[in-house]
């Protein structure tokens, strides 16, 4: 018998398109499945809940889990990536100077740690993290068979300098958005944000997206245009950046 979505603990947002929301953090982790294909976005926050989403992507697909995007760095997103060997990994252009280099990663790990990570899951991490194979610059359409295609977008600087979206389309088309959009808290910009230019990236997720696609922000419930567009509104009223 097939598993179904919610079996799982899965939200299905449309057709073959769905998300979870993970513990401790409440991070979101999304799945796109093709034919013969299966797109995760985000890799959880360390290797075991890597290891549980791919199980469960690829229950849920039927297949294995063959592509892999990273929409940004930070440990909760990342940290799970080891678990997805064998997968195309995609990640926007210059998100290796984070995941390789010695400062980027030691940043990474006091970062997990603080917020509660145990120190030997942060550890076990960090020794296991690569680049991506895949660097976005502009855009990417990346081909899952059957007529399915996503299109990787690189629509930072703004939560981070490498922050990745992913639209889906279809009906409803589906935009998975990162960080960038929160709908459990406040947006959170922490020292690798680049604040002045994290409006304009919420204008270009609201042009890739439109005014009917849901938006799936990086913490919380999924969302709509006008969500985006009021917590555009407020980081730029925070930021001091005009329209």
């Amino acid at each position: 018998m097939t598993v179904t979505w919610e079996e799982l603990g899965w939200e299905r947002v449309a057709t073959g398109v769905g998300r979870c929301r993970l513990p401790r953090w409440d991070c979101t982790a999304g799945l796109v499945i093709g034919a013969g294909t299966a797109l995760l976005i985000d890799a959880g926050a360390d290797r075991a809940e890597g290891a549980r989403l791919r199980a469960e992507a690829e229950e849920l697909a039927g297949h294995r889990v063959t592509h892999l995007a990273l929409t940004h760095p930070h440990f909760d997103h990342v940290f799970g990536a080891a678990a997805f060997a064998g997968a195309e990994v995609f990640g926007a252009v210059g998100v290796e100077t984070v995941l390789t280099g010695r400062l980027g990663r030691a940043e990474l790990r006091a970062d997990a740690v603080r917020n509660g990570l145990e120190p030997a899951a942060a550890d076990e991490a960090v020794d296991a993290l690569a680049s991506p194979r895949h660097h976005v610059s502009g855009e990417w359409t990346l081909d899952l068979g059957d007529g399915r295609q996503v299109l990787l977008a690189n629509v930072g600087p703004g939560h981070t300098a490498h922050d990745l979206a992913v639209l889906v389309p279809g009906s409803p088309e589906v935009v998975f958005c990162g960080d960038l959009v929160e709908e459990s808290g406040e947006p959170q910009a922490g020292p690798d944000a680049v604040p002045r230019q994290w409006p304009a990236a919420l204008d270009r997720l609201l042009d890739l997206g439109g005014e009917d696609a849901l938006y799936v922000p990086g913490h919380g419930a999924v969302v709509d245009a006008e969500f985006v567009r009021r917590q555009r509104d407020a980081l730029a009223g925070s930021f001091g950046v005009s329209r």
